[in-house]
């Protein structure tokens, strides 16, 4: 969440940075003001309390001297004040709750190097990758010569060899669930393996719980906005984890970490759960969109100086397994409008699907300063100061398989209807170079 001296000492300026969200100047105000009561109501509140054990001492000492008449007077006063005290605690608490929840719903301030906009068509391709041409800047990019053969969307590609299984995921679970089977099964295990192998010279690898408390939502920004999306276990009051960022981020919550420590760095893999309520005249074929998919995470904790360097890295360390796996990629500068709600600036990898036409995101790499420490309560020591400071935290996907495995059999599908395993997954698919055409 934000921290609300930043509206408090200057709300233009606040507003004037969520207004690039779309976030509405009377949202503030209402902010503004309700904070205002509520440091009003915390004062008094602490005045009259301050009042009454102040005047519990004079009567102490008052009987002690045997003016029993003066001891009385007072107690009434006392009284008075406890009456008064009594009827202003619940509407402080309320004040709390309300400024609180206020600060729940409000996005975090984008940064000054985020680009404006007003849409997606906003975002801002930076670069762009192709194993022909290597690394582009700019936008003006030229896709590989594609064959026929691989111009076939990959749930035709997967049902012809048996790799995977829509129908019956379908009949099993629903329409936007996947089965993959055989070595559809293996290739996604081996995307997993190669990943977290990839991350453990730095990382340290974390096998987290699937489903977390309300709190542990509510930590990254997912709860309140994104409920809708969420499956929530109403009888636990547990949540299926969208990412494993909701899990990650809140492994230090409530401490204080020494900055000798930082940056901290932690992967997992885990499987991601998403309603994908919005999802209504959205592309849904294949696995372009699943209630349910599989993802290799990384996440840092860093001091504030250290953020920039590790949104590099992050972003780095995603571009590198693409490279790998020889897919051709861009990456977008998200603008405003299309940052994610804690987010203060994004970059999105979209790797090419030949067999679609299409860009689809398998990557999303987020730095969102302290907005999601300050409602984890993750905190530092300053080695220098000794002051206590909030983390910054960052996260990206490293990679998201559903689509990866998408873009993979449609890239290297052959003539024959085979698909060539791309050399650096080889030792984790014993050692399998294709997928045989049936």
């Amino acid at each position: 969440m934000l921290d609300i001296r930043l509206v408090r000492e200057d709300l233009d300026k606040v507003k004037k940075a969520l207004a690039t969200r779309g976030v509405e100047p009377g949202l503030l105000d209402e902010l503004w003001d309700t904070d205002y009561q509520a440091r009003a109501a915390s004062t008094k509140r602490d005045e009259l309390r301050a009042e009454i054990n102040s005047i519990s001492k004079e009567v102490a000492k008052l009987m002690r001297s045997g003016d029993a008449e003066s001891a009385k007077s007072l107690r009434e006063k006392s009284r008075s004040i406890g009456e008064e005290l009594s009827m202003l605690e619940p509407r402080a608490a309320e004040l709390d709750a309300r400024r609180h929840d206020a600060l729940l719903k409000i996005p975090n301030i984008p940064s000054e190097d985020t680009p404006i906009g007003v849409s997606e068509a906003d975002n801002v391709v930076s670069r762009w990758w192709s194993p022909q041409r290597g690394m582009q800047n700019g936008s003006d990019i030229e896709l590989p010569d594609y064959s026929e053969s691989q111009k076939k969307p990959h749930w035709e590609i997967g049902s012809e060899l048996r790799i995977l299984d829509l129908e019956r995921a379908a009949k099993i679970s629903g329409s936007m669930f996947a089965m993959f089977r055989g070595l559809g099964a293996t290739l996604e295990r081996a995307l997993t393996s190669m990943a977290l192998d990839a991350h453990a010279d730095a990382f340290e690898e974390i096998r987290p719980p699937t489903l977390v408390r309300s709190a542990t939502m509510v930590s990254t920004g997912h709860l309140p906005k994104f409920e809708e999306d969420a499956y929530h276990l109403e009888r636990d009051d547990l949540y299926a984890i969208p990412t494993a960022e909701v899990p990650l981020t809140s492994l230090a919550k409530d401490e204080i970490l020494q900055e000798d420590d930082l940056p901290l760095r932690l992967t997992a893999f885990t499987s991601c759960f998403r309603r994908e309520a919005g999802s209504a005249g959205r592309d849904t074929r294949g696995l372009l969109r699943l209630h349910e998919f599989d993802k290799v995470e990384i996440l840092a904790y860093t001091t504030p100086e250290q953020a920039s360097a590790m949104h590099e890295e992050l972003l780095s360390r995603a571009e590198n397994l693409l490279q790998r796996l020889g897919l051709t990629y861009r990456v977008l500068d998200l603008c405003t409008a299309d940052l994610g709600n804690s987010s203060k600036r994004t970059f999105d990898l979209e790797a090419y699907s030949p067999g679609t036409g299409l860009w689809l995101e398998v990557s999303s790499v987020s730095w969102f300063g302290d907005y999601q420490a300050r409602r984890a309560n993750i905190r530092f020591r300053n080695a220098e100061s000794g002051q206590i400071e909030f983390v910054h935290t960052l996260n990206g996907s490293a990679l998201a398989w559903a689509r990866i495995w998408a873009v993979i059999v449609e890239t290297y599908r052959q003539a024959d209807g085979s698909v060539v395993v791309p050399e650096v997954l080889r030792p984790y698919m014993r050692n399998l170079e294709k997928i045989p055409a049936p």
